[in-house]
């Protein structure tokens, strides 16, 4: 194995960079930037069952420390995801690991487009945003309720033959009890941490800056929580776990690494410079070399035990 390579639940990358759900959409638009086939992998973005149209402008946000997002989960749905857009990553790029993001706003309907994501032979595991709202539960996120988290995530792990990593929202008081949940739900990983609820408001119209309120929060304000959280699930579970949230540089890397995780998401970095998940592959030996690091599954060893 390279000094870059790892492996998430018998998924083999080639380095623990990708792009994080939603920041490279089905592919397409990050191709014009760089070459993916660079990539570890590429999480896709969300999916639900039927297309999403996603909320009203303006959906996006700069704050004085990261960036406000109201997509509202916009995306073709899962039927054109998989006669469209899986497919033209396959062809092009027979090699890359897709890990495929799915979302709902049922029960059902999670296990309805897991079911169907699994089945594409380029989908090697899958990540589940448990950050939506549960419409049969008055609107509560999924991923805020223990007993919801494990028996979703056993209900998915189920019906499916991919890895299911399962996405843990920061929203809760106590990160850990979800984990634990996810966990006891049969879970091969973990992705953490999706965004923060967080808003802002225009001085001169007096009304949000984004159309629907609320947005989650990302970038560089978000990244001492990620590595708290990422630290305190660590020291509860052997489960890999996908570190997300202000990752920008080599370090911010290393620094999930040292806390537990096992590979990495980039997001915010991505919106001012498109080609950040290549820059930060292209500087992660120099880093390594730096700090003493011989490989990233030695790095893993030392700390994980």
């Amino acid at each position: 194995m390279g000094r870059l390579t790892v492996d998430l639940a018998g998924v083999k990358l080639d380095n623990p960079v990708m792009p994080a759900s939603g920041t490279a959409a089905y592919g397409q638009e990050m191709a014009r930037q760089l070459d993916l086939g660079m990539l570890g992998g590429l999480v896709i973005k969300s999916t639900t069952a039927a297309p999403k149209v996603g909320n009203a402008r303006p959906t996006t946000a700069e704050t004085s420390a990261g960036w406000l997002n109201a997509i509202g989960l916009k995306n073709p749905g899962i039927d054109v995801v998989m006669a469209e857009k899986l497919p033209w990553l396959a062809t092009r790029y027979p090699n890359l690991p897709i890990i495929g993001s799915v979302a709902g706003s049922t029960f059902d309907e999670y296990v309805t487009v897991a079911i169907k994501m699994a089945a594409a032979p380029n989908v090697k595991l899958l990540e589940i945003n448990i950050s939506c709202p549960n419409v049969e539960q008055g609107g509560l996120a999924f991923g805020t309720d223990p007993a919801m988290v494990e028996n979703l995530t056993r209900a998915i792990v189920m019906a499916v033959d991919k890895p299911v990593f399962m996405k843990l929202t920061p929203n809760v008081t106590n990160i850990v009890p979800i984990a634990a949940a996810a966990e006891a739900g049969g879970a091969s990983g973990l992705t953490m941490i999706n965004t923060l609820t967080g808003m802002g408001i225009d001085l001169k119209t007096r009304q949000p800056i984004l159309a629907h309120g609320t947005g989650g929060l990302s970038g560089k304000a978000i990244h001492p929580l990620a590595v708290r959280m990422i630290h305190e699930v660590r020291q509860q579970t052997k489960l890999p776990i996908i570190g997300v949230g202000g990752v920008f540089t080599p370090e911010d890397v290393l620094e999930f690494y040292l806390a537990g995780a096992n590979a990495v998401e980039v997001g915010a970095a991505t919106y001012g410079n498109p080609t950040a998940c290549t820059d930060i592959i292209a500087g992660l030996p120099a880093a390594m070399d730096h700090y003493g690091i011989s490989s990233l599954q030695a790095l893993i060893a030392e700390v994980q035990g």
